[in-house]
């Protein structure tokens, strides 16, 4: 039986950190619409499907999808897992694909990757981690790269246990830290760098000055050792960012989700 890949792009216009981020310019174009038209080289995925909320503040973002024909779903404010399984529903999804509507650097290559692993049948849930071992929620490289992988089998399963309704940071940790789920791990060997402070997403505006230099210099059309190559020959595009990791790790830390599961 052939299965559903479908990515979904969880993006929400209310950000503190960054306003209305996904709306923001990049060398000229929304990077939304940067982000999608990079997924669209995606090989095993039939959809890509921008889920966001029926908060009206999101209102402004479902004029720009119907406007450029793109595929989206309105669910639960705050509870991204309840979101991404309504619209599983809707779309007959089953294989999950998360790229969060930040992380504007997903390489096509590890979207096809990841699919590949989610397909085998003892695999609940896969993501991108620095090690076999243990998830290291802190890493902004390889997760840059890297989308996580769901089976909505196993979020229906996790939504039937959960009792959180606010599950917008740190939903990932239901997986890789209840030990309920089967969990494969990618560790990328083509991405060979000291990466401890390298930030490859968009938070804060100094985020938004990296991508505006990356995309700048690569255009559209790059692969992950592009990046990588890049910031070897310029570690001064690193030092952009490196002022507010420590931020986003505190930020992430103290609003993480409550995994408790009934």
């Amino acid at each position: 039986m052939t299965l559903n890949s479908h990515i979904f792009i969880p993006v929400r216009l209310s950000s503190q950190r960054l306003p209305s981020k996904h709306l923001k310019h990049v060398n000229g174009e929304i990077i939304l619409l940067k982000l999608i038209k990079r997924l669209k080289k995606c090989q095993k995925i039939s959809k890509i499907i921008v889920c966001t909320t029926t908060d009206h503040s999101d209102d402004p973002l479902i004029h720009l999808l119907d406007k450029e024909s793109i595929l989206y779903f309105r669910g639960h404010k705050t509870d991204i897992i309840q979101r991404f399984l309504d619209a599983a529903n809707f779309f007959n999804t089953d294989l999950i694909i998360d790229v969060e509507g930040d992380k504007i650097y997903t390489d096509p290559y590890f979207v096809d990757s990841v699919v590949n692993e989610l397909e085998k049948p003892n695999v609940d849930f896969v993501i991108g981690n620095d090690s076999h071992e243990e998830f290291n929620e802190f890493n902004n490289f390889i997760s840059g790269f890297i989308p996580a992988g769901i089976k909505t089998m196993a979020l229906k399963k996790l939504c039937n246990i959960k009792k959180s309704e606010n599950t917008e940071t740190g939903y990932r940790e239901f997986f890789t830290k209840t030990k309920i789920f089967n969990c494969k791990y990618l560790v990328p060997e083509s991405l060979q760098m000291n990466s401890d402070d390298v930030r490859l997403t968009l938070d804060y505006e100094e985020d938004l000055q990296l991508a505006n230099k990356i995309f700048i210099e690569l255009g559209d059309n790059f692969s992950s050792k592009d990046i990588v190559d890049i910031l070897k020959q310029k570690p001064s595009l690193i030092k952009i960012t490196k002022p507010v990791i420590k931020k986003w790790n505190e930020h992430y830390s103290n609003n993480l989700t409550d995994i408790d599961l009934e």
